[in-house]
């Protein structure tokens, strides 16, 4: 249907819930339409948005083979699944880090040349490759690669990765973590130069989706209002009596980021204090500080960049 776009989200655990609460903040109420356990819902406000709930790996893999136009998934899975997907936005929630570990045990083992140094005395010993278990092969092996570890195979994890060495299935992991507790518990720690990506949640779009025109203008619009509030929480809005304006704007110098109108300005809000300490040395008064739950620009930089990404993919098809 021309116009409708599919956003999957997430559909349980603790990202259902940031991702929710993110939906929520920028205006776009998630509203089930089958109730808390259904996995079809839309968004409050925004006609032509079908919104999908689905595990975090399988809307990765549904970016990767473009069965939805939008997602939130973790950057792991980005890489490591849905390398052809387009990030559009960092949330910044769902923070983990993807690391190699080693047994605690290894008291000698704590950078990736001693992993090389095992590997190859593993080889020589046993005739044998040292075992990496992990979901994520395609980033272990450019990671290994790029720290010359050549001798070693990985070991497809279907289950919980940590458990692996325990259980004599690998001698390191590969895996997600976000406080390392984890890994503790089951005798494991991150090597000192072992960490491969620092993930968190993002929004991304399937380019070889199904983009016309209805759809993309549904997707700017919806970028445009997400984009709008998490710009909403880093500025500031200053007001002071018009007729001190000359002089407020000269006190500010470069702090003020946009004039809005005689009177007023935004400004990071990480400026404020420093900002009202300006305005009061220069008898400028009084002052109010409003923060906005939206910033729109005159252009949407996530917007522009999906809407090239998918015109120049159909023109490289169409040219002969």
């Amino acid at each position: 249907m021309s116009g409708r776009v599919i956003l999957a989200v997430p559909s349980k655990g603790r990202l259902k819930e940031q991702t929710e609460t993110w939906l929520a903040d920028s205006g776009a109420r998630l509203d089930m339409s089958n109730g808390a356990r259904g996995y079809q819902a839309a968004l409050a406000g925004f006609d032509g948005v079908e919104v999908r709930l689905a595990s975090a790996a399988d809307i990765a893999a549904s970016l990767s083979v473009a069965e939805i136009h939008l997602g939130v998934t973790g950057e792991d899975l980005l890489g490591e699944t849905a390398a052809g997907a387009l990030p559009l936005m960092a949330l910044g929630f769902g923070r983990a880090d993807l690391v190699v570990a080693a047994p605690r045990s290894w008291i000698d083992v704590e950078t990736m040349a001693d992993v090389d140094d095992v590997a190859h005395d593993i080889l020589a010993r046993t005739g044998r490759r040292l075992r990496v278990a992990t979901k994520y092969p395609q980033q272990t092996r450019a990671f290994f690669a790029a720290h010359g570890v050549a001798d070693y195979r990985i070991v497809e994890s279907g289950g919980a990765t940590e458990g692996a060495p325990a259980a004599g299935a690998a001698e390191l992991v590969v895996d997600i973590t976000t406080t390392g507790a984890t890994l503790a518990a089951n005798g494991l720690k991150p090597l000192v130069d072992g960490l491969i990506l620092k993930s968190q949640a993002h929004l991304a779009a399937a380019p070889g989706a199904s983009w016309d025109e209805p759809a993309l203008a549904v997707a700017r619009r919806l970028l445009s209002v997400f984009e709008a509030a998490a710009r909403g929480k880093t500025m500031a809005r200053l007001a002071w009596p018009a007729d001190q304006d000359s002089g407020a704007r000269q006190a500010l110098g470069d702090i003020a980021a946009e004039a809005l109108a005689v009177g007023a300005a935004l400004i990071a809000r990480a400026e404020v204090f420093l900002a009202a300490e300006r305005l009061a040395a220069a008898g400028i008064g009084p002052i109010a500080v409003e923060e906005p739950a939206y910033v729109f620009q005159r252009v949407c930089e996530a917007a522009d960049r999906l809407t090239e990404f998918v015109r120049k993919r159909t023109k490289s098809r169409t040219s002969p």
